[in-house]
C-alpha cells in the first residue's frame, strides 16, 4: 500500500557516521518483484459494476462510453509496458488518447513486466526487485498476515494474487432519483485501474532518473491517486522524500526542485514537458508526462501529504456512502469554479475534508474521529513505514444513520450554507467538530479554516480575499436551495456533460 519505493529492503538514505537508519530499514530483504499496485486492485473490485451502469445510463438516454483496450506505453526504446490486464469500460477521453503517446521518445524504456531483467537496475544499484506502488503488494512475512481478506473488513487488503471479492465494497443502495444519479456518476468517474498504471509507469521512470542525482531518494505517488477520491481526471501528486530529516521549505525544498527543473527541462525534456517551479509555502515542480498524458505536481519532503493520503484513504473505506458523495461534491465545486487553489478557492483537498467534517457533525454520525478512535494507528510521529499499514486495521464504522446519498448532498450544501459559522469557526476533522478558530497568524482574518488533521495548518488558506469567499458561499446556498425543490442532481451539474469529461 505504501511507500512507492524501489529500495523497499534497505534504508534509504545513508547512516550518518555508520548509524543504523530506523526509517525503512524494517522492510523485509527478500520480497519478490510485482507490478500490481494497491489502486489497481482496488478499483477491479467495482469493474463488475460497469454492465450495471451501462444499463442504468441507456435507461436515462445516456449513451455509455465504449470499451477500449489499453496499448502499451513506452519511455524509449525498449519493450513496452503493459499498463493493465484489467477491463475497465471508462477509457475514452481525450487525455488518455493513445495517439498523444510519442514513439521516438530518446531514452530507455521499461521491460514488459513478463521479462526476468530490467534496466532499472543498471542505473541505481539496488536489490534485484521490481519497482512498485505499495510494498503490500508484495508477499513477504511483514505483510502476509496483515492483509488476510475477509468480508467485514472495510479498508479494502493488498493482495497481489486475485482480485477481491466485489461483496467487499458495495456501494450503496440507490432508492430515489437523486441517490440513483450520485451513484452513477460516482461509478463513471471514479479512477480506473488504466489510469493510475499510467501515473505509476510515470512515477517509476521519473524515480529511476532523480536517483541518479539523489541517489537514496524515494519518490512517493501520493493524494487522491491513493487515498481512494481519485477521478478519471485526476492529476497525480508526488512527494521526492531526499532525507530523513525536515527540509526547509523556502531554500532547501525550491533549490533541489530547480535542479528537478532542470532535470526535466534538459535530459528528460522528450517526454517531460512544461516544468514549472512554483514558489509556494510549499513548493513544486508543475509537469505534464507526454506518456501518461497526466499532470503532476511534484513536491520535496511534505512528508503530511503520505499520512493524510492513507488517513484519507480510511475515511474512504469504512462507510461505503464516503466516496460517492465526496465525488459528487468535488465535481460540483469544478463546474461552478471554486474548485482551484490557485486561482483562489478551495482545493480537492479542502473540500474532501469539508465533506468528512459534515458526515462526523449529523446529529446521528456517518463518521467518527479516527485519529480520536485510534491515535496509534494515525500517530503524526510513526514512522513512515508503518503508515499504509493503518487502514488494514481499522473496522467499518457502523452508523445508526440511514440516510440515503441525495439526503446526504442536500445536507451537505444546507450546513455551509445556514449552519457553519464561517466567521468564528474551524473545520475540524481531527475533532470530528467544529471548533473555535486558534488566534494565530494562520488563522487570523482567513474567509475559510479547515485544519489540516496532522499538522494544523489551514488548507483553505488559498481563499484570502472576500469575493472569492462570497463566491463560494453563494454557491452552497444556490445549489442547496434548487436541489431542496428540485431532487434533481442535474439542476446544479449536468450530468451527462460531467459523465463525458470525467
Amino acid at each position: 500500500m505504501f511507500p512507492n519505493s524501489s529500495n523497499l529492503g534497505r534504508p534509504p538514505f545513508p547512516p550518518k557516521h555508520q548509524q543504523q537508519s530506523n526509517f525503512f530499514n524494517k522492510l523485509p530483504l527478500n520480497m519478490p518483484p510485482t507490478l500490481l499496485s494497491h489502486q489497481q486492485i482496488i478499483d477491479a473490485q467495482f469493474n463488475f459494476q460497469n454492465a450495471a451502469l451501462s444499463r442504468a445510463l441507456l435507461s436515462r438516454n445516456l449513451a455509455p462510453i465504449p470499451a477500449v483496450t489499453p496499448q502499451p506505453m513506452t519511455y524509449g526504446n525498449s519493450s513496452p509496458v503493459h499498463t493493465s490486464d484489467a477491463p475497465t469500460l471508462f477509457r475514452g477521453r481525450k487525455r488518455l488518447s493513445e495517439q498523444s503517446i510519442p514513439h521516438d521518445v530518446k531514452r530507455q524504456r521499461f521491460h514488459s513486466h513478463h521479462s526476468e531483467t530490467t534496466v532499472v537496475n543498471q542505473a541505481v544499484p539496488l536489490p534485484e526487485e521490481r519497482r512498485c506502488s505499495f510494498p503490500g503488494s508484495i508477499q513477504s512475512p511483514l505483510f502476509r498476515a496483515h492483509y488476510i481478506p475477509d468480508l467485514t473488513g472495510c479498508v479494502p487488503p493488498l493482495r497481489d494474487t486475485l482480485f477481491p471479492d466485489p461483496i467487499e465494497t458495495t456501494l450503496p443502495v440507490a432508492k430515489d432519483k437523486l441517490s440513483q444519479q450520485v451513484l452513477e456518476l460516482f461509478q463513471a468517474c471514479q479512477q480506473q485501474t488504466y489510469d493510475l498504471n499510467r501515473k505509476e509507469l510515470c512515477r517509476t521512470e521519473l524515480q529511476r532518473e532523480i536517483q541518479r542525482i539523489f541517489p537514496q531518494s524515494r519518490l512517493f505517488l501520493v493524494g487522491s491517486s491513493l487515498n481512494g477520491f481519485g477521478t478519471r481526471s485526476s492529476d497525480g501528486d508526488l512527494c521526492l522524500v531526499v532525507k530523513e530529516e525536515p527540509v526547509n521549505q523556502k531554500t532547501e525544498a525550491r533549490h533541489i526542485l530547480s535542479l528537478v527543473q532542470k532535470l526535466f527541462s534538459t535530459k528528460l525534456s522528450s517526454y517531460i514537458e512544461r516544468p514549472q517551479l512554483i514558489r509556494a509555502k510549499v513548493p513544486i515542480v508543475k509537469f505534464r508526462d507526454k506518456v501518461s498524458c497526466v499532470e503532476f505536481d511534484l513536491n520535496v519532503n511534505n512528508v503530511v501529504g503520505i499520512r493524510n493520503t492513507f488517513l484519507l484513504r480510511t475515511y474512504a473505506y469504512i462507510e461505503n456512502r464516503v466516496r460517492p458523495l465526496v465525488l459528487v461534491v468535488k465535481k460540483w465545486a469544478s463546474f461552478h469554479d471554486i474548485n482551484d487553489a490557485s486561482r483562489g478557492t478551495l482545493s480537492s483537498y479542502s473540500l474532501v475534508l469539508m465533506v468528512l467534517h459534515y458526515l462526523q457533525t449529523l446529529p446521528e454520525p456517518i463518521l467518527p474521529s479516527l485519529q480520536k478512535n485510534y491515535p496509534e494507528s494515525f500517530d503524526p510521529t510513526m514512522q513512515l513505514h508503518l503508515v499504509h499499514q493503518a487502514p488494514c486495521t481499522i473496522p467499518p464504522y457502523l452508523s445508526k444513520n440511514g440516510s440515503s446519498l441525495g439526503d446526504l448532498l442536500i445536507g451537505f450544501f444546507k450546513y455551509y450554507a445556514t449552519e457553519f459559522d464561517w466567521s468564528h469557526q474551524m473545520i475540524s476533522v481531527r475533532e470530528a467538530k467544529a471548533i473555535p478558530r486558534p488566534d494565530g497568524i494562520e488563522w487570523r482574518n482567513k474567509f475559510i479554516c479547515v485544519e489540516e488533521p496532522f499538522d494544523g495548518t489551514n488548507t483553505a488558506r488559498a481563499v484570502h480575499e472576500k469575493q472569492k469567499f462570497d463566491i463560494i458561499r453563494g454557491e452552497f446556498l444556490k445549489s442547496w436551495q434548487v436541489l431542496r425543490d428540485k431532487k434533481d442532481l442535474n439542476c446544479i451539474l449536468p450530468l451527462r456533460t460531467t459523465m463525458q469529461k470525467r
